[in-house]
């Protein structure tokens, strides 16, 4: 019987593994989860009649192999696409939250900017080339659109993905294709120019490039349709804590022992899914190069707290029309945002009833998830009086706080990522998946579960 082995059953994890059986269902197929429970970050709880989600709000539906997914576990008819004025997002600037343009000139209108970042903003197609091949995602912006521009749009946008610091992370690892259309175009407003000729060329109606969806019950759906399908061969509770490389003879090829506490398996290839720093601590004694290197990427930790309140408690931005908003981090208010989620998703509080999700903690902000429920709370509404006016008390109240939160790739993360690739190609059929390495996205996840699936049947000795 060949085996894989996947350690570790979140979203990266159980799609790969689901992936794997796809593809020969004769295939023995085991997923390990430390935690009691699947789904990693994304975790959906119904209380009180208010959906709470601790991780993603859900996926652009653009992506082929999510669609493909979903489709294969009969998901289509529990979709749910977010409602049409989720679109609409906003800042909170000097007092006051301003719609996000959708354009330049719709940019040069608003109140975000002052008159010298909006006439900064407007010398984008002058600003000078770069010199950097690894350069911050602040230090692009600032260059291309002006240092007000870079902490008040690029700033709040880079806290909301990935919780991070923009002068921090890089543009290369966070945002490869910005720098490809500036390489390209010379110009991020003709790059723009270009993309919208583009677009109405190929669908002249000017769909959306993507609309954000998730599951009437959340985005656990997706977690619980997978693990139903793989049934037995998920165990929660069984934590990898190490892995050893047999070279058996005779077989062509390499094999490992996979150690957990209450038994060891024999693999024909191991796929690690977890976040890097777990991964580094499996393979410490396999491979302690690369361990060192897996331990290189850092993570945001963060806290997520979902708000109750009855619907005339919460009166801004036209009844709660929109997407949500985020907050720059040289505003006075400590949290990273809010999303209005019973304005994004119907049905998500009772009625007359509306939910809020705060975000708080981030890189910037590492303590934050040190303080107890009273302080989190506390302070959390202190800036939603501040923000949105909220002053009312929440009749509802649910906090998850993430340790290990969304990971970080700083300046030279690349580099690092080339190092762990070539450690990992030292050891035939090994393999690391999951948000530590290239996007922390739900689509980006299930897209390099499906290219870990065919490699691992290619490199597959025959049954």
């Amino acid at each position: 019987m060949r085996r894989v082995v996947v350690a570790g059953a979140g979203i990266a994890g159980l799609s790969t593994a689901w992936m794997l059986k796809a593809r020969d269902p004769r295939l023995e197929v085991v997923v390990l989860e430390s935690a009691n429970r699947t789904g990693g970050n994304i975790g959906t709880q119904r209380i009180e009649g208010y959906l709470c989600e601790s991780g993603p709000d859900g996926f652009l539906d653009n992506a082929p192999a999510t669609l493909a997914l979903v489709r294969a576990l009969d998901l289509d008819r529990r979709l749910q696409p977010s409602h049409d004025t989720a679109r609409r997002r906003f800042i909170f600037r000097k007092g006051l939250l301003h719609e996000v343009p959708v354009s330049p000139l719709g940019i040069v209108r608003s109140g975000l900017l002052t008159p010298g970042g909006k006439l900064r903003l407007a010398l984008e197609p002058f600003a000078a080339r770069r010199q950097d091949d690894d350069e911050s995602i602040h230090r692009f912006a600032e260059r291309r659109i002006g240092s007000e521009a870079a902490t008040v749009l690029v700033g709040s946008m880079v806290s909301g993905i990935f919780a991070g610091d923009s002068r921090a992370l890089s543009l290369r690892a966070c945002f490869p294709r910005m720098r490809q259309l500036e390489d390209q175009h010379g110009s991020l407003f003709r790059a723009l120019l270009a993309t919208r000729r583009m677009r109405a060329k190929n669908d002249p109606a000017g769909a959306p490039a993507g609309r954000l969806t998730s599951f009437v019950g959340g985005m656990s759906d997706l977690i619980d349709a997978l693990c139903a399908r793989l049934g037995s061969a998920v165990r929660t509770t069984s934590p990898v804590v190490g892995i050893h490389r047999r070279d058996a003879l005779g077989r062509g090829r390499a094999s490992y022992h996979v150690i957990t506490p209450d038994e060891t398996l024999e693999a024909d290839a191991v796929v690690l899914a977890g976040p890097s720093s777990a991964t580094s601590r499996i393979v410490r004694q396999l491979d302690p190069e690369l361990s060192v290197r897996l331990a290189q990427i850092d993570t945001a930790p963060l806290a997520v707290v979902s708000l109750g309140y009855d619907a005339r408690a919460v009166k801004v931005c036209e009844g709660l029309r929109g997407f949500g908003f985020l907050a720059p981090r040289d505003e006075s208010v400590r949290i990273l945002g809010t999303l209005w989620e019973t304005s994004i998703y119907p049905d998500r509080a009772p009625e007359g009833k509306v939910l809020l999700r705060v975000m708080i903690g981030g890189a910037c902000d590492r303590g934050a998830v040190a303080l107890d429920d009273d302080q989190l709370l506390e302070a959390v509404r202190h800036d939603l009086a501040s923000t949105m006016g909220v002053i009312a008390a929440p009749e509802f109240v649910h906090i998850v706080r993430h340790s290990v939160g969304i990971p970080q790739y700083v300046t030279g993360h690349a580099s690092v990522l080339g190092q762990i690739d070539e450690r990992i190609g030292r050891h035939s059929g090994l393999h690391v998946a999951g948000n530590s390495y290239r996007s922390p996205s739900v689509n980006a996840c299930i897209a390099e579960g499906r290219r870990i699936a065919d490699d691992v049947m290619t490199q597959m000795p025959a049954g």
